[in-house]
């Protein structure tokens, strides 16, 4: 891990984040690059004999400082809106190196993605295809695509996350897919050469991953033009104690599906490269004590860290000087935010807390920072990279004057 207790004092790899938190404040995010390359080549040396393609899924983090650091390991990028797209060429990405996916995009970030030439288009319904189909034909261009399918499978997940089941937004239906294959003539414009599969995020088991792929594959042997197969992401990451499959496991049971076909495979993994990489650093406020409960009032809250809220998410959640300064007991860590559902946890096990004293919430470098907000007109905190003994912000913290900014 990267986040670990040394002389008393929590650090990120070699760093005191004390010292990273006395020189940027608190709320802030605090990234460990190696962490990320590591999780990086350990998810690369998985999947080894599958060998296929991966592509960064940038909802996870966005930040200009990791997307550099997986552009220089060989990864591509995933992308779910123009503006990851721009982010993506920001950083320096090659446009082939960019698939965009998307349940809902746009005529103008579909023509936005034409107009930068990037490598493929995950294709999530009938109307897409056509719309696709006319802006690309307007530019006398062939675009890459791969059709999602939905393959009608209940991942073994939370139910906020299963993106495969029957009644979901994503994807196309099966049907539908093979209708749109079997007429090719009706998209000039498009080359449908591939079959994309997504069943949801922290997947509990590997046998629904491995029944999305023999959907796929239904396809792949109706239609020889399919080269391709996208299986997405979904590699689940132990947020306290879970016991979940390793990427091995995932790639021994695909390897069974996929073995001896000639197709060319990728993956989008997001939250497995940055999860355990980040930690939001927090600092207590006020201590209150309702009813024998300790509450712990902080500056960092659901503004900062939704998934709390949003998915009743579990975050360790240390001091930042080691617990040795009493017994743990169970605590209450809440946000400033004028809601009753801003609660980072109802249960932290934690030492004796003052006021003023820092606390890490780990596990906190996917879908942290960039789900944040600016509610309750709170500016959106900073974001700083570390590298074994050195550190940089990344991101500087929003200022009062960058909340009216764009206002009139």
């Amino acid at each position: 891990m990267p986040f670990q207790y040394r002389d008393g004092a929590l650090h990120c790899e070699a760093v005191p984040l004390n010292s990273i938190a006395d020189a940027v404040g608190t709320p802030c995010y605090v990234y460990s690059l190696d962490r990320i390359r590591a999780n990086y080549r350990r998810l690369t040396a998985a999947l080894a004999p599958l060998v296929p393609t991966l592509h960064y899924s940038l909802k996870a983090n966005a930040n200009l400082a990791i997307i550099r650091a997986l552009l220089a390991e060989g990864a591509g990028l995933d992308a779910v809106s123009g503006g990851e797209i721009y982010r993506a060429l920001a950083a320096g990405a090659d446009p082939a190196q960019i698939v965009f996916a998307g349940v809902g995009k746009t005529s103008a970030e579909l023509d936005y993605a034409l107009e930068q030439r990037v490598g493929c288009f995950n294709v999530e319904s009938v109307g897409e295809l056509e719309r696709l189909n006319a802006l690309a034909s307007g530019r006398g261009m062939r675009a890459r695509c791969a059709l999602r399918l939905n393959p009608a499978v209940q991942a073994n997940t939370h139910h906020h996350i299963a993106t495969g089941h029957a009644a979901a937004k994503f994807g196309i239906a099966e049907a539908d897919a093979r209708a749109a294959l079997a007429h090719p003539e009706r998209y000039p414009a498009l080359d449908m050469s591939g079959i994309h599969v997504h069943i949801g995020s922290q997947l509990g088991s590997v046998e629904e991953t491995a029944e999305a792929a023999r959907h796929a594959l239904r396809l792949v042997d109706e239609f020889p033009a399919l080269s391709n197969v996208n299986m997405g992401g979904g590699f689940p990451v132990a947020y306290t104690d879970e016991d979940y499959p390793p990427p091995e496991a995932f790639a021994d049971a695909l390897s069974a599906v996929f073995a001896g076909r000639d197709l060319r495979l990728s993956f989008e993994p997001g939250r497995y490269i940055v999860a355990d990489a980040g930690s939001l650093l927090i600092e207590a406020q006020y201590i209150k004590q309702v009813d024998g409960e300790r509450i712990i009032i902080t500056d960092g809250g659901m503004t900062e860290l939704i998934r709390p809220m949003l998915y009743g998410a579990i975050h360790p959640i240390l001091p930042l000087r080691d617990a040795a300064r009493g017994p743990l007991s169970p605590a209450q860590v809440v946000g400033p935010i004028c809601e009753s559902t801003d609660v980072l946890r109802r249960d932290a096990p934690l030492p004796y807390i003052a006021p003023g004293d820092r606390l890490a919430v780990l596990m906190a470098g996917a879908y942290g920072a960039v789900m944040g907000s600016t509610y309750n007109a709170r500016p959106r905190p900073p974001e700083v990279v570390v590298e074994g003994e050195g550190w940089h912000i990344a991101r500087r913290r929003e200022r009062y004057a960058d909340l009216t900014v764009q206002e009139d």
